[in-house]
Order: C-alpha cells, then structure tokens, then sequence
C-alpha cells in the first residue's frame, strides 16, 4: 500500500490535484480528515500567528490518552467503511496506537475499493510532516504551492462571499504571514526524498508534464484510463461550496482575482511582505530529484483535454 499526502496552504490547489489523481484507477482517496491536524493541536501556534500559544496539556492528555474529539473523529471515520473491515479497528484510548490504526483504517478503505494507493489531502498537515514521517516513514507528500498574491486574493474572495471566519477569516496580514510560513515549511523539504512539488502555474500551463510528472513520483502507470471526472467523493459541498469547482478534477485557468480584490496599495504591501514564490519554484527545479518517467503518450491526453 503506498501511501500519500497532499499539503500546502489552503487556497493553493490542493483540492484540484486531489481530485485529477482521483480520476486514476489506483488511487483511493477521502474527503479532509485533518487527522494529525486534530491529533497533535496546536495549529495557530505552529502557524506561528500573533500570540498564539501551545494548547496546555491537561492531565489525561500528559499520560498519553487520546483527545476526545479525536476518538469521535475516528469512530467517524470508521463508520465511512464497510461494516466487517470497521468491526476489525476498535477504537483506541492511547494517542501512541491511534494514529497507526489510522492508518489501517485507510489501507482497509484502499483495498476494498481494489486500489492499491490512498491519498489523504488535509492542507494544514502541512504542519505536521515531522509527527507523519515518524508514523509512516514511507509516506509520500505532494506539496501544493500557487502564487502569493493569487492565494491571498483567493482567501479574501471566498471570505467575502461565505463568511466563513473559522477557515478563512484573519485577514490579509494574518494569512500572509501564514503563506509566508508555508513557504518556509515547503523550502525545508526540496530535494529531499518522498517529497514532490506541483506548482499552480505549471499544473495549469503545462498539465501533460506535470501530470507524468505526478504519476513518475507515485509509481502510477501513465498508460491508465482515466476516470472522465472524479468520481469519489473528496469534499462535503454543502460545508464547503468553495470546492465546487475544483471536485470533478478538471484543470482549468483560474480567473484572476488580484486586481479586483485588491487595490494599488494591498498589492504594493503584498509585493514588499511576501516571500518569493518565483525562488521557491527555481529552488525546486534545481533540487527536484529527477524521476524515471516514461515518454509521454497517450495517457497524457485526458489532462491535456482538462485544460481546454
């Protein structure tokens, strides 16, 4: 079972990549879990937000047991899978046993779709890919990165059409700080091994390279027929209506928002205060372990048909 997250900041993408790998016949994927997110805490602080600070542990929790919103969010999840294969997970009391049967939670779902790979895309695990590699030392991660001021116009939109203060609201400084700690999270990881970085740009300019570039770093075949549209169910419209367009794992330029979200002045503070994208996507062609990927053919040709 190889096993896959995809990460970045919200608002970069990684809705789409999880929904254009879904459209492949090995891969099994799920809607966010933000599993490690909830496991661990500590969100804002690792973040690095204004006066955020580190959760304090109560007792229970100092003696190694499990949160109890992260026992519901498991009992949750286990009741997403066919009754015999839940039956064979109880759930655990100890944070030290929770997050391995996690994973063969995951590997159950995986086998009893036929699917030999899963991916689990919860943008904030970001943050936590130190605790995921100790779990899962072979965990791959796809690493979703769009342009700053595309992620903060997008973030300001969304906000300003839902409201929804508990995933976008902030504000422009707070969640340029929180790109900007992205960006540095990301910067940690190039070059090393299981690692993989799609750039918003490239994903959309070039999808055909990209998408055999993908499927190079996951071990999938590149002659596979693809699904036409996603066909799995990776997120809850009803919640979360700014995935709309981005579920069926149709590639397409986004509309630019920048300029009629944001006045001279925003963008003139946006350009000074935001690190640089463009030398995080050199840092990445240079250090980019170079994959063994086949010539590109036909398979190619339903990613390319996305984009138009």
């Amino acid at each position: 079972m190889r096993r896959t997250f995809i990460v970045g900041c919200p608002r970069s993408g990684t809705t789409i990549v999880q929904a254009l790998l879904a459209r492949h016949p090995e891969v099994y994927t799920l809607p966010e879990t933000a599993f490690f997110e909830q496991l661990y805490g500590d969100l804002d602080w690792r973040w690095g937000d204004t006066r955020a600070k580190r959760e304090p542990r109560k007792w229970h929790h100092r003696l190694g047991l499990t949160r109890k919103r992260v026992r519901e969010l498991y009992v949750a999840l286990r009741g997403q899978l066919p009754t015999p294969a839940a039956r064979r997970f109880p759930t655990p009391w100890l944070r030290t046993g929770i997050d391995g049967r996690f994973i063969d939670l995951l590997d159950a779902a995986a086998r009893a779709a036929g699917r030999n790979l899963w991916l689990e895309k919860t943008p904030n695990h970001l943050l936590y890919i130190p605790e995921i590699e100790a779990q899962l030392p072979d965990a791959r991660f796809v690493h979703v990165v769009r342009r700053g001021t595309d992620v903060l116009a997008s973030l300001a939109d969304v906000y300003l059409r839902y409201e929804n203060d508990q995933a976008f609201g902030g504000g422009t400084v707070h969640w340029a700080r929180r790109w900007n700690r992205a960006a540095a999270i990301h910067g940690q990881h190039v070059g090393r091994p299981h690692h993989h970085f799609v750039f918003h740009d490239d994903l959309v300019q070039r999808p055909e390279v990209e998408w055999a570039r993908l499927c190079a770093f996951l071990g999938l075949p590149l002659d596979a027929r693809l699904d036409n549209a996603c066909q799995q169910t990776i997120a809850n419209l009803e919640h979360e209506p700014w995935k709309l367009a981005a579920v069926h794992g149709q590639v397409r330029p986004s509309e630019p928002k920048v300029d009629s979200v944001f006045g001279p002045q925003v963008q003139r503070w946006l350009a000074e205060h935001l690190v640089s994208y463009d030398a995080l996507r050199r840092r990445c062609r240079d250090g980019q372990r170079p994959y063994a990927a086949p010539r590109l053919r036909v398979a190619c040709e339903a990613p390319a048909a996305i984009a138009r």
